[in-house]
């Protein structure tokens, strides 16, 4: 039996289409990192990009448990002597861009490397219910429905 590695040849990339309103930020940022990588997938190879392209709509409405959306702190560092700056999870969903709360979850679970860059280039996140990807036909994949923990407040 010999051990299966990916060409590029091999690789078929799927569209999928998230809805994040409602569901919790650490479970669905999970779920998209494992898709974008490919885990999902009997082919997986750890150094090729097998990974699916992931359109999320409503990543301003993601949720966060407990006190987090207040307590939970962002840092920065302007590159200048004493320039860490530290907003709230809070202060990012409701400011310009409250899709940088999921991105940064999604970003953080994948390795570093040039590969996981150009894995983060396959998802494409939205704060509308809008997305340009329709002419892709993305496959709606419903997150909810995997676990009831994966949204806030259903038991």
């Amino acid at each position: 039996m010999k051990t299966f590695s990916a060409t590029p040849s091999d690789i078929d990339k799927k569209w999928i289409l998230i809805d994040a309103e409602g569901l919790v930020l650490g479970r669905l940022a999970s779920i998209i990192a494992s898709r974008l990588r490919g885990k999902h997938l009997p082919t997986f190879t750890p150094h090729m990009d097998t990974g699916d392209n992931i359109v999320v709509i409503n990543a301003d409405k993601v949720a966060l448990t407990g006190k987090k959306r207040e307590n939970k702190l962002y840092h920065h560092h302007t590159g200048h002597p004493g320039g860490l700056k530290t907003k709230s999870a809070e202060d990012i969903l409701d400011g310009r861009f409250p899709t940088r709360v999921l991105e940064s979850a999604v970003k953080r679970m994948l390795p570093g490397g040039p590969l996981s860059r150009k894995q983060m280039r396959n998802l494409y996140l939205y704060t509308g219910a809008e997305h340009e990807q329709t002419a892709q036909k993305p496959e709606v994949l419903d997150v909810a429905a995997m676990n009831s923990k994966n949204v806030k407040g259903r038991k």
